[in-house]
């Protein structure tokens, strides 16, 4: 056998064995969701959901590795900085923070972040959508 073909040989193995090592695809319960205007709502669910609550879609590609693991890595990440899910549960004080920085996050074009797009296009905001959001997230930081 060539040295290519050991090269080949083994990445296919690699990558076989890799599909081994995975990682649970949950959706814990919805426990004090945030209430919001329906049009906000849409674009939440839409935008920001699969990351930042326990409503999560889990595509086909989020169970093979390493993609899975990338997937995983994120929603875990996401949920843990911003979860919409458990909103309820956190002090007005800590609620205000983090509309501060979904402002801040729209605002510079950082959520939803580039590499999500190309698989999910409809979670692309429009410039109006952005500013539904942003003025909703002042406010709402405001009171």
């Amino acid at each position: 056998m060539t040295l290519l073909g050991k090269v080949v040989v083994g990445v296919g193995a690699a990558a076989v064995l890799m599909q081994f090592v995975t990682f649970e695809r949950t959706n814990p319960p919805v426990d004090g969701e945030l209430q919001a205007p329906p049009e906000v709502k849409v674009l939440l669910e839409r935008a920001c959901y699969d990351c930042h609550s326990n409503q999560t879609t889990w595509p086909w590609y989020s169970r093979v590795a390493p993609v899975s693991w990338l997937v995983h890595r994120d929603v875990v990440e996401g949920r843990r900085h911003l979860n919409f899910s458990t909103w309820a549960q956190l002090a007005p004080d800590r609620q205000a923070k983090k509309l501060k920085e979904v402002v801040s996050e729209v605002k510079e074009g950082e959520m939803p972040p580039w590499f999500y797009l190309p698989p999910h296009p409809t979670a692309k905001l429009s410039p109006a959508e952005q500013q539904v959001l942003i003025s909703w997230a002042s406010g709402a930081s405001a009171q």
